[in-house]
């Protein structure tokens, strides 16, 4: 967004405010098909920018007020800027299941990911407790430390795939991991001092974040764990146990454990500084609990005096140019709500993916606004498409991948060889809506194209998933 913004407008002040100290830059982007796309996300010094564009300006603070109507913001520092367009991007902060503990911690930026390997070398037993992207990369990667997963479904992973995936994905934690590639070396950089308290993004890029326990910083990229050493104090490689549909009920430091009846009941005869105590009745020792709950939308500085429309999950209501309700603001990434009816193939969910795609799209509205000129929907929000990676298996979600909001109107199709890949596909009156890939299937860019021509797919009926037929070429 910025790019394209400072780019565009060369006479125009451009500026980022922000109060993380690194900007979080793609890199090695592919475009693996029309909606697919694969990135990863780097820290580079703010200068890189202003280096590039003479009109850009990287201002490290952190906003105190805005005054919507006014068109100006108040930083921390007791700078006021004025503006003419602004877009909001400051993401997301973790729902912690406990403020102010010591022993929970959230992991959402750098420096928490830093805190949270510096914990772990000591570590011989930690909980996780969450179900999402981050839970599901931490229980696979952290080795020599034994975890107890805590999630409140029936299968892990129940954000991103149903329980038969889950069933796919489980015996990895029971094996040991392979042998990682050569790690990937991209510069990182580090700074001193303390950092602002809150973020906000003026025509720019994912910032702002709050970190797990205080201060805020730039969002993990995708790839966060690469290059990061995660082991803990034992000499074993994977000790995962998953607790299922429980949550937990209650945190005890070392002393109040000893003085409660828990003590005499719990079967954990170890001396820990903490103590979980699930809804399941069994408690755990360890030596820190990982609270990996999800986010909420990091709106907190911008409400107060304004006249936002907020949706049910808090989130900025955004039109389909990105725009809220307040004039000249515009929001992008977590922070922000799709307000406008969705294709029928399109959810929003909060990944780097979208808010990437997002910021882009916010900037090309900004940019049409001005010069009055009009701007259709991007084609990245007609289908949901998303590609990661999960217990080291490419992981490619497409469209209603897991039948949301279809009931009972749909039909499952499913191929599965275990070890090797997952397929998973979803119709609904002959048509396919969505797919679950999991493993190197290459069928990523066949599937797109069925979704998006809603092709009758009835004659075909489960030999569509037949292995001994090439679907790429007979759909070509």
């Amino acid at each position: 967004m910025l790019l394209l913004l400072a780019s565009q407008f060369p006479s125009a002040d451009v500026a980022l405010l922000t109060a993380a100290p690194l900007i979080k830059a793609v890199c090695n982007f592919k475009q693996v098909s029309k909606t697919l796309e694969e990135f990863d996300v780097e820290e580079r010094p703010s200068s890189v920018l202003e280096e590039k564009y003479p009109n850009l300006r990287v201002i490290q603070s952190a906003v105190k007020a805005l005054h919507a109507q006014q068109h100006t913001l108040q930083t921390v520092d007791g700078l006021e800027i004025h503006y003419e367009k602004l877009c909001i991007c400051s993401g997301g902060r973790p729902k912690l299941l406990t403020q102010d503990n010591p022993y929970v911690l959230g992991i959402r930026d750098t420096d928490s990911a830093q805190e949270f390997q510096k914990r772990l070398s000591k570590a011989k037993r930690i909980v996780v407790v969450g179900n999402g992207g981050i839970a599901l990369e931490l229980v696979y990667e952290v080795e020599g430390c034994e975890v107890i997963w805590v999630v409140k479904d029936k299968a892990i992973g129940n954000t991103f795939f149903d329980a038969g995936a889950a069933q796919f994905l489980i015996p990895s934690l029971d094996t040991d991991k392979p042998e990682r590639a050569a790690t990937c070396k991209r510069a990182r950089y580090t700074i001193e001092g303390p950092a602002a308290t809150q973020g906000l993004a003026v025509g720019g890029d994912r910032q702002g974040q709050r970190r797990g326990l205080e201060e805020p910083g730039s969002a993990l990229g995708p790839d966060w764990h690469e290059g990061i050493s995660l082991r803990g104090a034992e000499e074993v490689s994977h000790r995962v146990s998953v607790e299922y549909q429980s949550e937990v009920k209650q945190i005890y430091t070392h002393q109040d454990f000893l003085l409660s009846p828990l003590a005499s009941q719990t079967a954990d005869t170890g001396s820990w500084p903490v103590y979980a105590q699930l809804t399941n009745g069994k408690t755990f020792g360890c030596d820190f609990i990982v609270s990996a709950t999800g986010v909420v939308p990091n709106t907190e500085p911008f409400l107060h005096g304004n006249s936002f429309a907020l949706a049910e999950d808090s989130g900025l209501k955004v039109d389909d140019h990105m725009m809220t309700t307040e004039p000249d603001i515009y929001a992008a990434g977590d922070v922000c709500t799709a307000g406008w009816e969705p294709s029928h193939l399109w959810q929003q969910m909060r990944l780097w993916t979208q808010a990437r795609q997002m910021g882009w799209y916010a900037g090309r509205c900004m940019a049409a606004d001005v010069l009055s000129e009009t701007i259709e929907l991007d084609f990245c929000f007609e289908l949901f498409s998303h590609i990661t990676k999960f217990f080291n298996y490419k992981v490619v979600l497409l469209g209603k991948f897991n039948g949301q909001g279809l009931g009972l109107n749909q039909e499952l199709l499913v191929r599965c060889t275990k070890g090797h890949e997952y397929v998973k596909v979803v119709l609904s009156g002959g048509r396919m809506l969505g797919a679950v890939l999991i493993g190197e299937t290459d069928l990523e860019e066949t599937f797109e194209n069925l979704i998006l021509n809603q092709m009758d797919l009835t004659p075909y009926g489960e030999e569509l998933l037949n292995p001994n037929i090439d679907i790429e070429d007979y759909f070509d």
